[in-house]
């Protein structure tokens, strides 16, 4: 394995047996016990990336190379020995925080592939691991075998100290005792035997020195047989040592196979244990499926579950992580706020934390003084719609079919392919489309209706932020993919007539997938924005980041409102219930005022004592001074709270210190409307999304009510939706490589080439961002009138 070491140089004169590996006999006489000496473990810290330890301790560091997957191969990480674990970072600074894994070296195989690799097994968890040079890997694997063996020694003196594994019998008991007495016996003669080959030795070496200085030859005669019985002695001593250490090998080889037997059956105890807890998980999984599947039990059940069912499911506690990812990791004191309000009553003034507000029921809407109150012409709260329905729409669609899905099939019809032409069967999807998603951020519109009639643009920033907040009440149950529009493809959505506004989304690009949303209504409002959707698969959860500005105006005031969304995450990709979460900051600006409002979404954490999904926020004018605390969750409600005081509060156990908001009792801006009965069955769709993908005669043809595949999966017919949905995307293939030969074409021919150009929107560059995004250029609802759809390609 490794390159022999040079001789050492110390009194012992016996080469390092290791490569780089210090001498035992050069170790200081504080390190015979055992342990990593300073000199021992950082012999090679002088050279450029060798491992180092700490001073005075038993913990090894450095860098190594350990295998992640076969995407990325072997990457670099930091590596920290201690206390017979070994764990590693991304980086030297993680390690105040995040470990990304761990290994117990009391229970893990050491082996060795070649001159540079190790590889690390324990439990069923493998790390394989590369050093730079075959001397680093030596002192690597050195460490860990000295690291293991005293891991070892501790566990046993812990077990025998602990007595919780105490033998059955009595007759065992007697013969454990017997044999750890004759253990402590031998190593008491060691001992002994050890201090005096210590005592004769250093009056040997006084002898022979003072025989080396002598002149008189009667004299060095009476020395010399002084030495002679010295050495006799200290032969006789010597003999007596190492028929001490036979005996104690001797014992130690006959209890070792009882020794060796009793770890077998402990290990394979934990083996069976083991797959009982893996047969266990399988058989709630299938419990979990066939109550899902039994129709009985689903009609008695509620239709929407408690708020607590998604974050139950919640990664397990103390699994060593293997993920190599940015890993986000929270706490409890990470999502503590960092202000503190303190509701002002009669006669008392109660202090709690902003995170109880959305819990408490607060006061109803007059309970705010007249002046301190948001203005009368935008505070009536209806329960439910503001206006009755002129026309009757649907309240139900078909129920999903119980298909189940075969991997293997799926994984089969994959061989072969080019990644960019493997179908994703409709199974993952539910039957909308992503701008109609986009579109179902109108479910609470009646907020912007609100804010349009108030007088102040604090309060019209109030519901603004309600607003932002409400379009994420809807992912709380909805884990399944919407389809991803085709290039061209359009949505719609005429509620000139009810509501007042109406909506146009269209697909403006492809690679990367990006939508234009486009909203007008006559009650004083336009929104607008461009939303590209970036994910990032990360193991065991999928985050998903849209990328993108919104923009909201308001016609009479002329306030301009800019927001960007939240990071959304699905955990349990492989294993496990699916569940959303919506985590990460929100900053509302009037670019017209210069009043902002900080909205923060508290990411699940196990730790935390929270209510789970908060939202917290503090509306400030443009001097910086809040005026309002927001506070709720976003699956279920919004309350706002006039702040009449602040002051500086002590500080935090973080140590920033925290202001303290003396406010009036908040009042409720938003509330989730119920969900339809029945909508477990009908993919927790909400009551407008039952009905964004009902027929309407007259909108254009490329509106994605009229996409087969997706008419034929909310139809329950599955697997001719899976066909078609192959057949539309191999049509939108042969498109996108025909204009790709057509802009060869042009190269070639020094001709300008345009490129695909959307219908009804166009780029241009926001005055407030500065960003380039695609704006409504109009014609739509002119064409639509007109029933003129010469313009639109057939994607279909």
């Amino acid at each position: 394995m490794g390159k022999a070491a040079a001789p050492c140089s110390g009194s012992g004169g016996i080469a390092s047996i290791l490569s780089a590996v210090p001498c035992l006999s050069c170790k200081p006489q504080a390190d015979v016990d055992g342990t990593m000496s300073e000199q021992g473990k950082g012999s090679a810290s002088s050279t450029a990336g060798a491992p180092a330890a700490a001073p005075g301790s038993d913990t090894y560091k450095g860098w190594l190379f350990k295998w992640t997957n076969y995407l990325k191969g072997y990457q670099r990480r930091w590596f920290v020995l201690s206390n017979g674990l070994l764990s590693y970072y991304r980086t030297q600074a993680e390690m105040a925080h995040t470990c990304r894994g761990t290994i117990n070296l009391a229970t893990a195989h050491i082996d060795t592939e070649d001159a540079c690799n190790i590889v690390l097994s324990s439990g069923g968890r493998t790390y394989h691991l590369k050093a730079s040079s075959e001397v680093e890997r030596q002192r690597w694997v050195t460490a860990l075998e000295l690291a293991k063996a005293k891991a070892i020694r501790m566990m046993h003196d812990q077990s025998d100290d602990s007595g919780d594994e105490e033998p059955t019998s009595q007759s065992d008991r007697s013969e454990i005792q017997g044999t750890l007495k004759t253990l402590a016996s031998k190593l008491d003669d060691l001992s002994t035997c050890n201090d005096l080959i210590a005592k004769h030795g250093a009056a040997l070496q006084r002898s022979l020195s003072e025989l080396e200085g002598l002149r008189v030859p009667v004299e060095g005669g009476e020395k010399i047989k002084a030495v002679n019985e010295r050495a006799t002695l200290f032969r006789i001593t010597s003999n007596a040592m190492i028929n001490a250490c036979r005996d104690f090998l001797d014992l130690a080889e006959t209890h070792s196979r009882r020794w060796q037997r009793a770890l077998q059956h402990e290990r394979e105890q934990r083996i069976r244990l083991e797959e009982t807890i893996e047969q266990l998980a399988k058989q709630h999984n299938s419990l979990e499926r066939a109550w899902r599947e039994a129709p009985a039990l689903s009609a008695s059940t509620p239709t929407a579950p408690a708020p607590e069912k998604a974050g139950s499911e919640r990664p397990q506690k103390g699994e060593a992580s293997d993920e190599d990812e940015d890993t986000e990791y929270f706490d409890a004191m990470e999502d503590s706020p960092a202000f503190i309000t303190v509701t002002a009553t009669d006669h008392t003034q109660h202090r709690r934390s902003v995170s109880n507000l959305s819990g408490a029921s607060g006061g109803q809407p007059n309970d705010w003084h007249q002046e301190d109150n948001v203005s009368p012409t935008c505070n009536d709260l209806s329960s439910g719609k503001e206006v009755q329905l002129r026309r009757r729409r649907r309240s139900r669609i078909p129920d999903k079919p119980n298909y189940s899905l075969n991997l293997w099939s799926i994984m089969k019809n994959c061989i072969g392919k080019e990644l960019s032409k493997i179908p994703m069967p409709v199974n993952f999807n539910e039957p909308l489309s992503m701008l109609q998603r986009l579109t179902e951020d109108l479910e609470y519109h009646e907020l912007l209706d609100k804010a349009a009639r108030c007088e102040s643009s604090l309060e019209q920033l109030c519901y603004v932020a309600a607003f932002s907040v409400s379009s994420y009440s809807t992912t709380v149950h909805r884990t399944a993919k919407p389809f991803n529009p085709l290039l061209g493809e359009t949505y719609e959505l005429d509620r000139m007539d009810e509501y007042g506004y109406r909506s146009l989304c269209e697909q403006v690009s492809h690679h990367p997938p990006a939508a234009a949303h486009h909203v007008f209504s006559r009650r004083g409002w336009t929104l607008w924005q461009e939303i590209t959707i970036a994910s990032k698969f990360r193991g065991k959860y999928l985050s998903i980041m849209p990328l993108g500005a919104i923009h909201l105006q308001f016609h009479s005031t002329g306030n301009h409102f800019v927001w960007r969304k939240v990071t959304s995450t699905v955990h349990n990709i492989i294993v496990g219930k699916l569940w959303i979460d919506q985590s990460g900051d929100i900053d509302i600006v009037n670019h017209r005022t210069k009043e902002t409002c900080q909205l923060k979404f508290s990411p699940y954490s196990y730790f935390s004592r929270d209510v789970p999904r908060k939202v917290t926020g503090v509306v400030t004018d443009s001097e910086g001074q809040a005026h309002y605390i927001l506070s709720g969750t976003w699956d279920d409600k919004i309350e706002c709270s006039k702040i009449v005081q602040s002051s500086r509060g002590g500080s935090g156990s973080e140590g920033k210190q925290k202001t303290v908001y003396q406010t009036l009792s908040p009042k409720l801006l938003w509330k989730k409307y119920p969900l339809p009965e029945n909508a477990e069955n009908m993919y927790y769709f909400s009551s407008l999304a039952l009905t964004l993908n009902e027929p309407e005669e007259g909108v254009g043809p490329t509106d994605s009510r009229l996409r087969p595949d997706q008419r034929l999966m909310e139809a329950g017919r599955w697997d001719e939706a899976n066909v078609e949905k192959q057949r539309l995307e191999e049509k939108q293939r042969a498109v996108r490589r025909r204009r790709e030969a057509e802009a060869s074409d042009a190269l070639e021919e020094g001709r300008e080439y345009e490129g695909y150009q959307p219908l009804w929107f166009h780029k241009r560059i926001d005055a407030i961002t500065g960003e380039s995004s695609f704006v409504y250029k109009g014609g739509y609802w002119e064409a639509k009138e007109r029933q003129d759809w010469s313009l639109c390609p057939e994607i279909f």
